[in-house]
């Protein structure tokens, strides 16, 4: 029981700032505007993290490389973590695991990346059907847009209605299975 909590913790707090640290890379990623609430808050909670890191490590082509890089850092700690607390112990070769700690930490934030998609597609459905001069609305149009534009050329509006949200939500399930089933090949590795 007492590991169950403890892992519960663990997936809980390194997850938040995995997301967090995600959602600040695809904001800068995606040019969107971070004079607002989200992006404020986004900023002061990463901040402690991420200015040190960019010391070490640059940005690239304009590329904010600290945040993605924290965020595979932390989500693969978080995996070696969790290992340890169901294995009882290190491992007898740590050093061959790295490599697939790492992996396994890449194959997460992709997962990850999918799931902060599909919360902002849903987001900005719904601020584009109740308010779309929300405060909010330009920041979730923005980080939308790019994975919305290829359905909206293929799909017209039917009846006034965008129908591209619900088609990029399904290609972000689709995504979401082989995924899955890599992960779980890979695990098997360790």
């Amino acid at each position: 029981m007492l590991i169950q909590i403890l892992q519960f913790l663990l997936n809980t707090l390194f997850g938040f700032f995995v997301f967090v640290l995600l959602a600040r890379f695809y904001l800068q990623l995606l040019r969107a505007p971070f004079r607002n609430p989200l992006g404020q808050f986004i900023t002061a909670l990463t901040n402690w993290l991420v200015l040190p890191a960019r010391r070490l490590i640059p940005g690239l082509f304009g590329l904010d490389l600290a945040s993605f890089l924290l965020a595979w850092l932390l989500q693969a700690l978080l995996l070696f973590l969790l290992y340890l607390l169901r294995s009882g112990g290190l491992p007898g070769a740590p050093a061959a695991l790295l490599g697939v700690f790492l992996i396994l930490g890449l194959l997460e934030i992709a997962r990850f990346s999918l799931y902060l998609l599909l919360g902002v597609i849903l987001v900005q459905a719904v601020i584009s059907w109740i308010n779309p001069y929300a405060p909010m609305a330009p920041l979730f149009n923005a980080l939308a847009a790019p994975f919305l534009r290829p359905f909206r050329r293929l799909i017209p509006p039917i009846g006034n209605v965008d129908l591209s949200p619900l088609f990029a939500l399904i290609v972000a399930q689709l995504l979401l299975i082989p995924l899955d089933y890599i992960e779980r090949s890979v695990a098997l590795l360790s």
